[in-house]
């Protein structure tokens, strides 16, 4: 067993320690543990490419395309680029955030229209979320990743419990309320979908 999950975003957005709560409950519930974090121009608002593998044992962190179980995007043009990478059955998870890549910020390029509906016409599983208003809902703008996380927890057969553990392990202690309704927030709209 191996389950392979790639996050995807841009610098700033908190993907790192996403990464870092997946990683750390593969780890409490006993499986091999492999992250690699990929940063582009994360400081510049680059993408930011982190690889979360866990299974009964991991030899390497990178995913191949066609690879990913699941992709959580924080952002719908970072779920577009990577799509080669999900598994034929996979599922994508993503913010319905649009953040401007320098080529359209100088005007050189115009940011695609309808993402979401041309992932859904390629017959993939994606589920999008306006992780976003949850994290304003939550308290705080950048809770983004842990509404994600939420939403993603509902589709992994592991506790409420044993999520909310993770988050406490790894979420600083003076964010960690608002971390906590922001995961809440995104467990609710997973009982929506």
């Amino acid at each position: 067993m191996e389950v392979s999950i790639m996050i995807v975003g841009v610098g700033g957005q908190g993907t790192l320690l996403a990464s870092r709560i997946l990683g750390n409950l593969a780890l409490t519930l006993g499986y091999d543990v492999k992250v690699s974090e990929v940063h582009g121009m994360s400081q510049r608002g680059g993408s930011v490419v982190t690889y979360v593998k866990y299974g009964d044992t991991v030899h390497s962190p990178i995913i191949d395309p066609g690879g990913a179980d699941l992709i959580l995007a924080f952002e719908e043009l970072e779920a577009y680029r990577y799509l080669p990478y999900l598994k034929k059955g996979g599922r994508i998870i993503c913010n319905s955030q649009n953040i401007d890549p320098m080529p359209v910020i100088t005007g050189a390029m115009q940011y695609p229209t309808e993402i979401i509906e041309k992932i859904k016409e390629k017959g993939v599983d994606i589920i999008p979320i306006d992780a976003s208003k949850l994290a304003m809902e939550a308290g705080n703008i950048k809770t983004v990743n842990v509404a994600l996380i939420g939403l993603l927890s509902k589709s992994m057969d592991i506790s409420e419990e044993q999520w909310e553990a993770a988050l406490r392990q790894t979420v600083p202690q003076k964010a960690l309320d608002v971390n906590l309704k922001a995961f809440q927030l995104g467990r609710v709209v997973a009982e929506r979908e």
